[in-house]
């Protein structure tokens, strides 16, 4: 039996928790405003997709491809993405809430993550060299043996990153959130 091939097509306001999204491989497809919450994507490949304005909370994302896949203004709670398939592995995520989803171990250099919600995300053990994480909300996101070589963090709050447990090298950091690599030190800063 050959598996689904599904291109260039649009998918709006569909509730895929009534009718779920066939198994198969999704090729320059646009989501928008639809909801995948709690569903079972598992074993799907997205390839040059988009989801905009999407529920993905709790969806199981095990050996799921997602090559070059953003995520626009999405709600994305609770996601296993550590479960995913790291082969060609390249996400984009910009005015999304990501809390309590993990990263834990997976290769996401150059990764980009504009303007999202991060509270208590996995990124231990990530790799996030050169990835960008702007503007963001990191209130209690886990960083340990995290590569974060020149990763962009200006304009992130919250953040609290050991400089001793994590690779922070050329890392750019705002003036306003170095309290968050000195926290461990119960150092005071004053303006």
């Amino acid at each position: 039996m050959s598996e689904l091939y599904i291109d260039d097509e649009q998918f709006k306001k569909e509730d895929f928790r009534i009718t779920p999204l066939e198994k198969g491989e999704y090729e320059g497809c646009e989501f928008w405003d639809c909801n995948f919450s709690q569903t079972h994507l598992s074993s799907c490949s997205f390839i040059d997709c988009e989801f905009v304005d999407c529920d993905f909370s709790n969806v199981l994302v095990k050996n799921t491809a997602f090559k070059d896949v953003a995520f626009i203004g999405c709600k994305i709670l609770g996601v296993p993405f550590r479960d995913c398939h790291q082969f060609l592995l390249e996400l984009k995520f910009e005015n999304c809430r990501l809390d309590l989803s993990s990263f834990y171990g997976l290769p996401l250099k150059q990764t980009s993550f504009i303007n999202c919600q991060l509270q208590e995300v996995d990124f231990e053990a990530c790799d996030l060299k050169q990835a960008t994480l702007r503007e963001c909300d990191l209130a209690g996101a886990l960083f340990d043996q995290t590569n974060l070589e020149e990763a962009d963090l200006q304009g992130s709050i919250n953040y609290m990153i050991d400089p001793e447990s994590n690779n922070v090298r050329k890392a750019i950091f705002s003036a306003a959130g170095l309290i968050g690599l000195l926290r461990k030190y119960d150092i005071k800063v004053e303006d």
